[in-house]
């Protein structure tokens, strides 16, 4: 058995010193894009959102919730299309906010 050799050695290797630096950030383009995207999702979500409680032919002849009774009796309560339509608008409020806070970060 002395001629076997050990699957993990005892000592650590000794690593370099790391600099406690930020790392660069990403290209200019990249992050337009990224925020194109961001504020168009948050545009077509939040638009589903708002207006899709208020649609009788999405919300209250869904075929999905009334095969399901108990889920439809809580749904079709006017606060219920309050909060969804209210999360639609908050959601709207933050592609704008990201709008217009937008600021570019350069090396």
């Amino acid at each position: 058995m002395s001629s076997q050799q050990h699957l993990f050695s005892e000592t650590r290797p000794v690593q370099p010193a790391q600099k406690n630096e930020d790392p660069a950030p990403a290209p200019v383009w990249l992050q337009r894009l990224s925020l194109i995207v961001l504020v168009i999702f948050c545009f077509y979500i939040g638009g589903i959102l708002s207006l899709l409680p208020w649609w009788p032919r999405y919300w209250d002849q869904n075929g999905w919730l009334l095969a399901h009774p108990s889920l439809d009796a809580m749904l079709q309560h006017g606060w219920v299309r309050g909060i969804v339509s209210g999360i639609g608008l908050l959601d709207v409020w933050i592609g704008v906010s990201e709008l217009l806070h937008y600021r570019d970060y350069r090396a």
